[in-house]
C-alpha cells in the first residue's frame, strides 16, 4: 500500500512560470470595458457575453466582477424570460455556474426560474445547494420551504407516523417472504421503507423504483444509512418503463406497492399492475387448490381492495364547488351562466375535469351529514390480471341507495379497505384514525341558478359506478320518488318536489328554456377557491361599503375643486375637476371586485381577469346589472400595446383606488406584497386608497399533536427499526398551510393576540413582539388575518364562510411551559414572509 503521508516527489525540471500575454491582457481589458459600457446602455445580452469572455480568460477577476456579473445575468435572464427564450435562459445560468459553481445567489435564482417553469425537483436541488453553502440565506430558505411542500407532500410524514399502517405492511411482507417470495419489487418506493422491510424479512433480491428525483435520492440515502445499499437496487424510473433483463435480471415473485390515492386508482396502480403482471412478475397461482412453490409464482401486496361510498350533505363542500348565492356585492348573479368547479364526475371520461377531490371528512368545518348508509361500490383483486384488464370495459353499474336522512345532496364520499393479504387490511374510512383522506365526488351537475337538490327518507338515490379510464367514477344520476324516476340533470317538476321555493322554481324554469348551445356557450370553470370566494358574501359586501365610502369622500373633494374651478381659469385645475374615478383591480384569478366598483357610478374599473370565458361572465353580469361596457376594461388585454394601460388612466389624475390580493388561499401573505403596495402608493391620486389599507395578523398558542404528526416524523425510535426520520425531516417546513383551525385537534393555551400589523398605506411597517401568559406544552402558533379595507371596515380570514384557510408555525421542538410562565413571540417580516419564534421569559416585560 503506498504511503499516503509521503511527500510527492518532484522531477528535476521545474514548471515554467506563466509569462504575461499582452494580447490576452488587452482583450480582457477591452472586453471588461465593453461589458461596463453595455451595462450602462442596458444592453444586458452583450454585456453578459463580454463578462463570460473576461472571466474565462482571467479567472483572477472573478471576485472583482462577481456583483456586476450577477446583476448582468439576472437582467439578461429577465429579458430572455419575457420573450420566451427559456432554453437560452437556462444555458446562461449553466455558463454562470461553470464560473461560479459555489455561488448561492446564482443557484437560488436559477432555482426560482426552474420552479416557475414547473421543474420542482431540479428547483429543490438548487435551493438545497444554496442553503448548504449559506444556511442563513433567507431567500433560499423560503424558496426551499415552498418547493418542499410540493416535493415531499405532508402525507409522507403522516404515513411514517402511522405505526399501525407500518406494522401491518411489515407483517404482510414478512409473511409473504417467509412463504417463499424471495425476489421483490417495490413500485413507487418513496422513502424505501417497504423494500427494506422485504430485505429485513430475508428476501434474496430486492428492487425498487421511484419516479420523483427528490424521493429517489432520498430513498438512496435512507437505504445506504441502513446498510442495505449493496442489497437493494433502486431505479429512478417508472415501473411502466422497466424491462427484464434490461433493468432487473429476472421476473420477481412479489410486488409491493402503495401507489394508491384517496380515490384508490388515481396514482395509476391499475396500469402499473397490468404492466407488472405482463413484464415483471412471475405468473400468478392459477387456483386455490393448486400447490406450487411460491418462489415460482407471482403475487401483489396489497392483494385487493373494497371501495365504499355514501351520499352526504356538507356546506363546506357545496360552497367550494357550486354557486350558492343569488347576489354578490349588490350584483345579481342570474346572468352568470353555468359556473362550475374543475371537479366534476360523469360515467363518460372528460379530460378537462378531475373526477374527485380529497378531504378529511372528520375535519371539515361545519361537519357533514350522511344521507345514506355506506354501500359497496367496487371490489378489485390485484392478483387477477384479467380482472384488472377488464376493469375499464366493465358495464356501468347502477346502484339504488335508500335515503336515510333528509338533506341537500352535496357529494358522494368514497373510501376503501386495502386488503394486504387474506388476514390483514387497512381502512381509509372517515371514522378511522388514519393518515388517509377521503375522495369527494361533488354534486355539480345541477348548477342551474342556485338550485339545491333535497332528498328525503323514502327516496332512493340512483348512483352509477364505472372505471372507463382506470379512474373510479361515481355519479348520482336520478332519484326514485313516489314511483317516479327523476333525473338529477333535468328540471324537477313541482308535482315531484317538496316544499318548492317559488324563486328557485322560476329560476330553474328559465334555465330549462335555454338551448343546449347557449348552455355550452355560457359554461365557465372556476377554481374551487374562486367559487368559495364568490360565495363569501361578507367579503364582497364589506368591499362594496368601503368603496362607496371612498367614492363619496372623493366626490366631496371634487365638488370643492369644482367650486375653485369656477374662479380659476387654470386648465390643469379644470382637468382635475372631472368626476370620473379610476379603480384598478390586480387580484389573482377570477374577481368580481372591478365590476362591483364599476357599479358605483362615475367609476371606470380595470379588471385583472385574463381568461376569455371569465371575461365573458363579467360582461354578461355587467349587461344584466345595467353597467355600461365602457365602465369595465380588462387591462391585461392591453399590456403589450405601445400605450400600455398600466402607465396611468387617461388623464393627469392617477388611480382613485387600487385593489391588491394580499392573502393566498392557503393562509400565507402573498409574495412581494409590500413591494406591490409601495408601487401602488406612488400611483394613487391624492385621497386615493389601497384596498385593503392594512392587515392585522392574529395568533394563538396551542398544543397539537396533529400538527406535529403532519410536519415531521416524530419520536426517537426508528421507524420499524429503520433510520428514516433524519433524512425525510430535511423537508420539514416550519409553516403548515391550508389549515382549518376551527376543526384542528388542539388545546388552546392562550387567548388570540395581535401579532403583527402590515399597513399598506404607510411606509413604516409595524414590527412588534407580544408576551402571552400560557401553561403546558406549546407545539404550534396558528395565525390568521383581519383585513381592514379602511380604518373601520374589516373581514376576518378565520370566519367560517371565508374562502381563506389558516396557517400555523410549527415549533421544531415543543416548548415546555409551567403554569405562570410567560412566552415572548418574536414576529418578523422578510419579503412578505412572516416568521414567528417563541422563547420563555421568567418575568413579563412591558407589552409593546
Amino acid at each position: 500500500m503506498p504511503n499516503a503521508s509521503a511527500k510527492p516527489k518532484h522531477g528535476r525540471r521545474t514548471r515554467r512560470r506563466h509569462r504575461p500575454d499582452p494580447a490576452r491582457n488587452e482583450l480582457v481589458s477591452s472586453s471588461l470595458e465593453s461589458a461596463q459600457q453595455c451595462l450602462f446602455s442596458q444592453d444586458y445580452g452583450t454585456a453578459f457575453v463580454h463578462y463570460l469572455l473576461v472571466l474565462n480568460l482571467a479567472p483572477v477577476l472573478k471576485d472583482f466582477a462577481k456583483e456586476s456579473f450577477r446583476f448582468t445575468l439576472f437582467k439578461w435572464a429577465e429579458e430572455l424570460d419575457s420573450v420566451g427564450r427559456i432554453q437560452d435562459l437556462f444555458d446562461c445560468y449553466e455558463q454562470a455556474l461553470e464560473l461560479y459553481p459555489a455561488d448561492e445567489v446564482i443557484l437560488n435564482s436559477m432555482g426560482e426560474h426552474l420552479f416557475r417553469m414547473g421543474f420542482r425537483d431540479e428547483a429543490a436541488g438548487h435551493f438545497h445547494k444554496a442553503l448548504k453553502l449559506r444556511p442563513d440565506f433567507p431567500e433560499a430558505r423560503e424558496n426551499f420551504y415552498r418547493v418542499a411542500n410540493w416535493l415531499v407532500e405532508r402525507w409522507h410524514f403522516l404515513m411514517l407516523n402511522d405505526h399501525g399502517r407500518n406494522r401491518k405492511y411489515q407483517q404482510a411482507i414478512q409473511k409473504a417472504v417467509q412463504n417463499g417470495c424471495n425476489t421483490v419489487l417495490d413500485i413507487g418506493t418513496g422513502t424505501g421503507i417497504l423494500g427494506m422491510c422485504a430485505k429485513k424479512a430475508g428476501a434474496a433480491e430486492v428492487y425498487a423504483c421511484e419516479l420523483s428525483k427528490t424521493m429517489y435520492e432520498l430513498a438512496c440515502e435512507v437505504v445506504t444509512a441502513n446498510g442495505m445499499d449493496g442489497s437493494i437496487k433502486i431505479l429512478h424510473m417508472k415501473s411502466l418503463d422497466m424491462e427484464v433483463p434490461k433493468d432487473i435480471p429476472q421476473r420477481v415473485s412479489l410486488v409491493v406497492t402503495e401507489t394508491v390515492d384517496a380515490g384508490l386508482f388515481g396514482e395509476g396502480i391499475i396500469e402499473s399492475l397490468i404492466h407488472a403482471w405482463h413484464h415483471l412478475l412471475l405468473p400468478p397461482q392459477r387456483g386455490e387448490n393448486e400447490f406450487r412453490d411460491h418462489s415460482a409464482t407471482g403475487r401483489v401486496i396489497p392483494a385487493g381492495a373494497t371501495v365504499f361510498s355514501m351520499a352526504v350533505e356538507c356546506l363546506e363542500i357545496r360552497r367550494h364547488h357550486r354557486l350558492c348565492v343569488t347576489e354578490v356585492g349588490g350584483l345579481s348573479m342570474a346572468a352568470a351562466g353555468e359556473l362550475q368547479s374543475p371537479v366534476s364526475c360523469s360515467s363518460e371520461p372528460d379530460d378537462s375535469m378531475e373526477p374527485y377531490t380529497t378531504e378529511r371528512l372528520s375535519r371539515l368545518p361545519g361537519g357533514y351529514k350522511p344521507l345514506t348508509e355506506p354501500f359497496t361500490a367496487l371490489n378489485i383483486d390485484f392478483n387477477n390480471v384479467q380482472e384488472l384488464e377488464g376493469l375499464s370495459s366493465r358495464e356501468v353499474q347502477e346502484i339504488r341507495l335508500p335515503v336515510t336522512q333528509e338533506g341537500v345532496l352535496d357529494a358522494l364520499a368514497v373510501w376503501f379497505q386495502l386488503h394486504l393479504d387474506e388476514e390483514s387490511s387497512l381502512s381509509t374510512g372517515p371514522q378511522e384514525d388514519t393518515c388517509w383522506e377521503q375522495a369527494i365526488y361533488p354534486e355539480t351537475q345541477r348548477v342551474h341558478y342556485f338550485i339545491l337538490y333535497c332528498i328525503y327518507p323514502g327516496d332512493e338515490l340512483i348512483v352509477e359506478v364505472s372505471c372507463r379510464d382506470a379512474y373510479l367514477r361515481l355519479c348520482s344520476v336520478a332519484v326514485l320518488r313516489d314511483g317516479h324516476k327523476i333525473p338529477l340533470d333535468k328540471h324537477v317538476d313541482s308535482q315531484y318536489s317538496r316544499n318548492p321555493n317559488p324563486e328557485a322554481e322560476l329560476c330553474s324554469a328559465l334555465a330549462c328554456l335555454q338551448t343546449d348551445q347557449s348552455q355550452t356557450k355560457d359554461f365557465c370553470v372556476l377554481e374551487c377557491s374562486e367559487m368559495a370566494l364568490l360565495n363569501n358574501q361578507e367579503y364582497h359586501l364589506s368591499f362594496c361599503i368601503a368603496l362607496a365610502k371612498l367614492i363619496s369622500q372623493l366626490k366631496v373633494k371634487y365638488q370643492n375643486l369644482e367650486q375653485e374651478c369656477a374662479f380659476q381659469p387654470d386648465p390643469t385645475v379644470s382637468a382635475n375637476c372631472s368626476s370620473m374615478f379610476y379603480v384598478l383591480d390586480v387580484s389573482e384569478g377570477f374577481s368580481l371586485l372591478s365590476l362591483i366598483a364599476a357599479s358605483q357610478g362615475h367609476v371606470k374599473a380595470f379588471s385583472s381577469v385574463e381568461k376569455t370565458k371569465q371575461q365573458e361572465v363579467l360582461k354578461r353580469l355587467a349587461r344584466s346589472n345595467n353597467i355600461s361596457e365602457q365602465r369595465l376594461e380588462f387591462w391585461l388585454n392591453h399590456t403589450e400595446d405601445e400605450q400600455g394601460m398600466l402607465q396611468r388612466p387617461s388623464r393627469e389624475k392617477l388611480w382613485s383606488a387600487i385593489i391588491l390580493d394580499c392573502v393566498e388561499t392557503c393562509g400565507l401573505i402573498r409574495q412581494k406584497l409590500m413591494e406591490k403596495a409601495s408601487l401602488a402608493r406612488c400611483l394613487l391620486e391624492e385621497g386615493g386608497h389601497i384596498f385593503p389599507a392594512k392587515i392585522m395578523v392574529y395568533g394563538m398558542l396551542v398544543e397539537s399533536d396533529t400538527l406535529l404528526l403532519e410536519s415531521a416524523v416524530q419520536g426517537q425510535e426508528p421507524t420499524l427499526g429503520f433510520n428514516i426520520a433524519p433524512f425525510i425531516n430535511q423537508f420539514t417546513v416550519p409553516v403548515h398551510v391550508f389549515l382549518d383551525f376551527s376543526t384542528l385537534e388542539c388545546r388552546h393555551l392562550s387567548e388570540s393576540v395581535e401579532l403583527f400589523v402590515l399597513d399598506l398605506m404607510d411606509t413604516n411597517a409595524n414590527y412588534i413582539h407580544r408576551e402571552v401568559k400560557v401553561r403546558r406544552r406549546i407545539t404550534a402558533i396558528p395565525f390568521w388575518y383581519h383585513i381592514y379595507l379602511d380604518q373601520e371596515i374589516s373581514v376576518s380570514t378565520l370566519n367560517q364562510n371565508s374562502h381563506w384557510k389558516q396557517a400555523a408555525v410549527v415549533l421544531q421542538q415543543p416548548l415546555e411551559v409551567r403554569a405562570g410562565e410567560w412566552v415572548r413571540l418574536a414576529v418578523k417580516l422578510h419579503k412578505s414572509t412572516i416568521s414567528i419564534s417563541a422563547h420563555i421569559e421568567n418575568a413579563p416585560g412591558q407589552m409593546e
